[in-house]
C-alpha cells in the first residue's frame, strides 16, 4: 500500500488513479495529524508526501511531518512531492532521511520508475537484515564477529557473471555484491574512485546483468563537451537549429531510451551544464535544439568521477540537488593497492591478452617478478599496470619476464602535482601510511592490507615516522 499525503484534492485524486491504474493499494491523509495517525496503526510500502499543507510555502510542515513519520516508521522509504522552483526544500528532506523527490507537474512514468526503485531497494534492505539478525541468533554460541556475518550473508548472492572483472579481493568481491543486488533496479548510480581503477566496467556490468541490457549502453565523457556543445550532444538538434546543423542529429538520451547512459567524469561538468543536466534526470523530458516539442527519455543514469563530489557541494562548485539525484546508489571503486592480492590475477589476464592480440606464445612471469609489482605504488591503478606489463613484454622480447625486466621499465608517477612532487622515499612513504590511516581510520589489519604491508612492519613505520592513528 502507497500512502497519499497532500492537502490538494486535486493532486491527491490524480496521484490515487496514476497509482491503482499501475496495480498499487492507495491510502490518502490530507492532513499531517492523518498522515501521522495513519502511520501509527500501518505500515505502507510507500509514503509520498507533500511539503506544505496551509497557505505557507515554506516547507516547514513538511519536514516536521517527515521528521514524526520516521520516527514510527523509519524504514518506510518517503518520496517528497514538490515545485520545480523549490528543489531547495526537497534538497533539505533529502538530508533529513527522505529517499527522493518529485517536482509538480510529475511525469507519470519518472514517478512510478521512482516509486518501483525505491519499494525493490527498501524490500532488499529488510530482507538482508531480517538475514543478517537471524544468522547473528544463530551464531552467538561461536562468537562470531559481525563483519563475518556480514561476508557470511552477501556470499550467498548469486555470483555476477562478467569476465572482464578480473580479481578475488574482499573489497572487490564487495563491489560486485552491490552490484548483484541493485543490478535489476532502476536506482541512478553514482560510482567514485581514482583514474583506471575500472568504473566503466562496473557500470557496463550493472547494464548487462539489468533488464535493459538489450537495449543500448550509451557512453559519455561529459570532461570533453565544452559548454556550448553539451545540448547539441545530449539532446541532440534539428536541421537549421544553429549554424552547420544540416540535417536531424539524435542526442545521447534518445540513443540511450530504455537502456543505460554513463555520465562519466560527471565532476567536470560546469554549473550551467549541472542545471540542464538535473532538469532531464528529474522529469525524463528534454527538448532537442531548434524543437519546441518536448521529448521523453526512458534511460538508466550511472555516473562516474574521480573528483570528491560532496567536498565539491560544500564550496558550491557541484549544485546539492544534482549530487542526491544521481547518487542513490554509490559504489566505490577501491584503489590497486587496497587489493594486492588481484595484482597477479590481473597480470595473468593481461599477459593472455598480449599474446592473443599478437598471436605468439604466453610468456611466463616469474615469481619474484610479481613480488616487484606488488610492492609499487600505483597512482595510475590498474592501467597502470597494464601499461607496464605490456611494454615490460614487448620490449624485453622473453620467454619469461624477470623483476629486472619491470625494473627497467617502470617509471615512478608520484602522488600529487606541482613543485613538491619530487619527494624523498620516507616523505613519500609516510604520506602514503598518512592517506591510508584518514581512509581507515585505527583499523590496522585494514591500513597493512592497503599499503602491502604485514601489521609488525606497519607498526614499526608509525614508530619510525612518530604517527598516532588516534590523531587522524
Amino acid at each position: 500500500m502507497i500512502l497519499i499525503c497532500d492537502d490538494d484534492t486535486t493532486i491527491r485524486t490524480s496521484l490515487t488513479l496514476v497509482l491503482k491504474r499501475a496495480g498499487y493499494e492507495v491510502a490518502t491523509a490530507s492532513t499531517q495529524q492523518e498522515a501521522i495517525d495513519f502511520v501509527r496503526g500501518n505500515s505502507p510500502e510507500l509514503i509520498l508526501m507533500d511539503m506544505n499543507y496551509t497557505n505557507t510555502t515554506t516547507g516547514e510542515e513538511g519536514l516536521e511531518l517527515l521528521a514524526k513519520v520516521r520516527i514510527f516508521r523509519p524504514d518506510v522509504p518517503v518520496i517528497l512531492i514538490t515545485a520545480w522552483g523549490s528543489i531547495n526544500l526537497a534538497v533539505q528532506g533529502i538530508r533529513a532521511g527522505a529517499f527522493d523527490f518529485i517536482t509538480k507537474p510529475w511525469n507519470n512514468l519518472t514517478l512510478l520508475n521512482n516509486i518501483q526503485t525505491a519499494i525493490q531497494l527498501s524490500e532488499e534492505k529488510n530482507e538482508k537484515n531480517a538475514y543478517r539478525s537471524k544468522t547473528k541468533t544463530e551464531y552467538t554460541s561461536t562468537s562470531m564477529p559481525e563483519s563475518d556475518l556480514i561476508t557470511v550473508s552477501e556470499n550467498l548472492l548469486k555470483p555476477l557473471p562478467n569476465n572482464k572483472i578480473i580479481g578475488k579481493s574482499p573489497l572487490l568481491q564487495q563491489v560486485l555484491n552491490t552490484v548483484t543486488r541493485i543490478a535489476q533496479t532502476n536506482a541512478p548510480v553514482l560510482i567514485t574512485g581514482e583514474s583506471g581503477t575500472g568504473k566503466e566496467l562496473i557500470a557496463e556490468a550493472i547494464h548487462e546483468n539489468s533488464s535493459r541490457s538489450k537495449n543500448s549502453f550509451v557512453k559519455v565523457n561529459l570532461g570533453g563537451i565544452s559548454q556550448s556543445l553539451f545540448e547539441s550532444e545530449m539532446f541532440g538538434h534539428k536541421k537549421g537549429a544553429f549554424t552547420d546543423a544540416h540535417n536531424d542529429r539524435a542526442g545521447r538520451f534518445e540513443m540511450a531510451n530504455k537502456g543505460t547512459i554513463f555520465l562519466d567524469e560527471i565532476g567536470e561538468l560546469d554549473p550551467v551544464c549541472q542545471v540542464k543536466l538535473l532538469r532531464v534526470l528529474q522529469d525524463q523530458t528534454y527538448e532537442a535544439l531548434g524543437d519546441s516539442k518536448p521529448r521523453q527519455t526512458d534511460a538508466r543514469v550511472i555516473s562516474a568521477t574521480n573528483k570528491n563530489l560532496p567536498e565539491m557541494v560544500a564550496k558550491n562548485t557541484f549544485r546539492e540537488d544534482l549530487f542526491y539525484r544521481i547518487n542513490l546508489i554509490t559504489i566505490r571503486m577501491p584503489a590497486l593497492r587496497e587489493r594486492i592480492e588481484d595484482i597477479p590475477l590481473l597480470v595473468d589476464y593481461f599477459v593472455k591478452k598480449q599474446a592473443e592480440q599478437n598471436r605468439t606464445a604466453k610468456v611466463e612471469i616469474s615469481s619474484d617478478a610479481i613480488e616487484f609489482l606488488k610492492k609499487l605504488p600505483y597512482p595510475g591503478n590498474i592501467r597502470e599496470l597494464k601499461n607496464l606489463v605490456d611494454r615490460t613484454i614487448l620490449v624485453s622480447a622473453k620467454e619469461v619476464i624477470t623483476d629486472t625486466d619491470f625494473k627497467a621499465q617502470y617509471t615512478e608517477l608520484p602522488f600529487g602535482t606541482g613543485n613538491d612532487s619530487i619527494r624523498s622515499l620516507d616523505h613519500l612513504e609516510k604520506d602514503m601510511i598518512i592517506k591510508a590511516i584518514k581512509l581507515y581510520g585505527n583499523n590496522h589489519s585494514k591500513i597493512a592490507v592497503a599499503l602491502g604491508l604485514t601489521r609488525q612492519t606497519l607498526y614499526r613505520r608509525l614508530e619510525k615516522y612518530g604517527i598516532n592513528c588516534q590523531f587522524f
